[in-house]
């Protein structure tokens, strides 16, 4: 008998396997395709693989600015395709090591609960083997969502699975979300000169980040040619011998291709849930967020079927650990929600962290705001990189609540705000912290000073 079965080897699932070697504890991984899941497999990490490549092409194209002249660059798809392989099986291999060096048992199948400390595992095969464990952790991901009229058939109409993987640069592209997913596939297939019309039903891209942020983001994709439609509702397709003609507001565009990214939907069917006596709502799972405990007794979830949690890859490595030290110890160690970093890998960058403004006021507190463009930082103007700014959200006469930054490495700035957010650190304290000249960073620094009424630019 395994200390704890996991189904489902994602990051919330493989967090969770590695992290019980901390406890010695013994663990069963079940995961019926390849450990690592989504994230690394089809999401995050093949995803910036091409927006790497995207970024490489755009400095290229604009070397002679700083005074470096090269031929034009071209993109060799297949080339770079191969390269993202590489990446994700250099990771994989990496993995599946660790998994061996920690003792993990790998078991390949899909999981099932069978009853209370049994799972079933039924192979490729459809051979059924059986496991038993004294407790069980699901986490068991995600898939792309689909919408009314649009069917997915990985050709003409296709989602981010599909995409990572297009043979060939497809030239004129529909995104329909402009979430995280769909604006970072607008932005690199833009940088490497595709046509792209971007769809949004709200009125703003990346919903949910500050307004001031999505203005920021969505100027810089026009600059780059994205067609952007917010608060536009696409009708369902024709799909003729050349393409696929998308109708809306009485308009329509024909593409070679449309992208489908209107979020991820949980992988809860057939897993037993109901049947064990783990509750539901809408498709995921209702757990306790200070344990990750279902209301099934031995029963945990981590990951993106936990209903009301990110369907972030390190919020599902938190969980898993959190997980794992209640299953160890008997106590909690509950995931900081408040400080988990969003980052949208776009060019340029959007970050965030805690709570937006709207947020903060939505939920009772009394708040100021402070802003600082990056237009005038040293770095940014060598760098030729000047579209973006710093917000932070205080509490008045209280801690900094939330943050956001856009612009180039948004997504490593955030973490020195994640630090103040989660510590609830005062303005004033955190202004007393020096940034080195020149970095991106003193946009931060200058955001902070600001913020504790003593600003200097």
């Amino acid at each position: 008998m395994y200390d704890v079965a996991i189904i489902g080897g994602g990051p919330g699932g493989y967090a969770a396997a590695l992290y019980a070697h901390n406890f010695g504890l013994s663990v069963a991984l079940i995961e019926k395709d390849k450990v690592g899941g989504t994230c690394l497999h089809r999401g995050c990490i093949p995803a910036k693989a091409w927006l790497h490549t995207a970024d490489v092409f755009t400095e290229v194209a604009g070397a002679a600015d700083v005074g470096v002249v090269s031929s034009p660059p071209v993109v060799d798809w297949d080339r770079a395709r191969r390269r993202k392989d590489a990446v994700v099986d250099q990771l994989h291999s990496g993995l599946n090591g660790l998994m061996k060096k920690r003792r993990v048992d790998v078991l390949a199948g899909f999981g099932r609960l069978a009853g209370r400390g049994t799972v079933d595992v039924t192979a490729a095969d459809g051979a059924v083997s059986r496991i038993e464990a004294k407790t069980v952790i699901v986490a068991t991901g995600s898939v792309p969502r689909a919408i009314p009229g649009y069917e997915i058939d990985g050709d003409r109409i296709v989602t981010s699975d599909h995409a990572l993987d297009w043979p060939q640069q497809p030239q004129r592209v529909a995104v329909i979300g402009a979430g995280a997913i769909g604006a970072e596939f607008a932005s690199l297939l833009a940088d490497l000169g595709s046509t792209v019309h971007l769809f949004e039903v709200l009125d703003q891209v990346v919903p949910g980040v500050e307004p001031g942020a999505a203005r920021v983001l969505a100027r810089a994709l026009g600059k780059k040619g994205v067609q952007i439609h917010t608060g536009t509702a696409v009708e369902p397709p024709r799909v003729t011998p050349t393409g696929v003609v998308v109708p809306f507001a009485g308009e329509s565009v024909e593409v070679d291709v449309v992208l489908v990214a209107v979020g991820r939907a949980p992988v809860t069917a057939g897993v037993g849930l109901e049947e064990a006596g783990v509750g539901l709502d809408r498709g995921y799972v209702l757990a306790d967020r200070e344990t990750m405990l279902t209301g099934a007794p031995g029963v945990y979830a981590v990951g993106d079927i936990v209903a009301g949690t990110p369907q972030l890859a390190h919020a599902g490595f938190a969980e898993g650990m959190a997980a794992i030290t209640h299953i160890a110890t008997g106590v909690a160690a509950p995931v900081n929600y408040r400080a988990i970093p969003l980052v949208v890998y776009t060019a340029p960058e959007v970050a965030s962290v805690g709570l937006t403004e709207r947020q903060a006021r939505s939920a009772g507190y009394d708040v100021e705001t402070h802003d600082h463009g990056i237009a005038g930082v040293g770095r940014a103007i060598i760098k030729g990189q000047t579209d973006g700014l710093v917000k932070i959200v205080v509490q008045k006469d209280g801690p900094i609540v939330g943050a956001t930054v856009v612009g180039p490495a948004a997504g490593e700035l955030i973490h020195e705000l994640m630090y103040a957010v989660g510590w609830e650190a005062l303005p004033v304290e955190a202004a007393a912290f020096i940034h080195a000249h020149p970095t991106l960073a003193e946009a931060v620094g200058e955001s902070l000073l600001a913020a504790s009424g003593r600003s200097l630019h």
